[in-house]
């Protein structure tokens, strides 16, 4: 595709593509290569921020999520006449990317000389809008993320506005599909919107518990990117009112008694289990031993 008739979020200095396979990096990385801090996902669940690549193997979305950053108006879901890659190219293409979209902080002095990109096996953190059941059947990622943004079928309709007819009832299967998951450690992603979708805790908890995840996140949502046109700032939660959410939940799904939260974030976590880190990511794992740089 030519630059003027892309996506406007691929067509950003800062999300690069390479055929239909995009990556952009968050300010949370920039944050992580300088040592000012990193993500709620390193906390977590132990991801380096200055590590990860954020990638897409399609800029597409069948859904129009209020909250949404993204440009709706260049999320077109037609998928007619795309030349699609084998697995090993998106792989490729995705680590390409990322090396151009780092390649400028090579120059940067504030980052340390000894913090380089390098190959080597990756963990894969999948992220789904749970429509295509059928496919995360066969998926089996380190971490699958499937967002919940409504726990009936109403306010679904209201905050996803989902392209499909039967987009709820593909997300209810989905949260059978992940209750057969053992392998892989399952999350169910909500993002708050105040006056939209922050009510009927019990409710959700009901939806949840269908799935039996491992970890349920919830985070405020927040004013920035496209849909500053669409939804008040008002709609973002404190973190307390996240929070405060969170633990009306908890009391429905005693199975998750741990509660974390990042309040820079806004968001909270449930958690079966205290320790929540992948072990593969753990201090001290073979993984670690491996890397030329934190092995020594």
């Amino acid at each position: 595709m030519s630059e003027s008739d892309g996506p406007k979020q691929v067509d950003s200095p800062d999300y690069h593509h390479e055929n239909h396979t995009a990556a952009q990096t968050c300010g949370w990385t920039a944050n992580a290569l300088r040592g000012e801090g990193k993500c709620y996902k390193n906390i977590f669940y132990g991801i380096e921020s200055h590590r990860c690549i954020q990638m897409t193997p399609v800029v597409k979305c069948n859904e129009r999520c209020v909250f949404c950053w993204r440009d709706h108006a260049g999320h077109a879901y037609e998928l007619d006449g795309v030349e699609w890659d084998d697995p090993e190219a998106v792989v490729d293409a995705s680590i390409d990317l990322q090396r151009k979209l780092l390649s400028g902080f090579g120059g940067n002095d504030e980052v340390p000389r000894e913090d380089a990109f390098h190959d080597r096996d990756i963990t894969t953190f999948l992220v789904s809008n749970g429509t295509r059941p059928e496919v995360l059947r066969e998926c089996d990622p380190t971490q699958l993320y499937v967002s919940v943004d409504a726990a009936e079928r109403h306010t679904f309709d209201e905050v996803v506005k989902a392209m499909e007819d039967d987009a709820w009832e593909k997300l209810v299967e989905t949260m059978d599909v992940l209750a057969e998951k053992e392998e892989t450690r399952t999350v169910l992603r909500t993002t708050l919107v105040g006056g939209e979708n922050v009510h009927h805790p019990d409710w959700y908890a009901g939806f949840y518990r269908r799935a039996d995840p491992d970890f349920v996140e919830l985070k405020s949502y927040m004013h920035v990117g496209e849909s500053r046109d669409r939804v008040a700032r008002s709609s973002m939660l404190d973190h307390e009112e996240v929070v405060e959410f969170a633990e009306a939940i908890q009391e429905h799904m005693p199975d998750h008694e741990y509660l974390k939260e990042v309040p820079v974030s806004r968001v909270a976590l449930l958690s079966k289990t205290d320790d929540t880190w992948v072990p593969k990511l753990k201090k001290g794992s073979e993984f670690w031993n491996r890397d030329p740089v934190t092995g020594d």
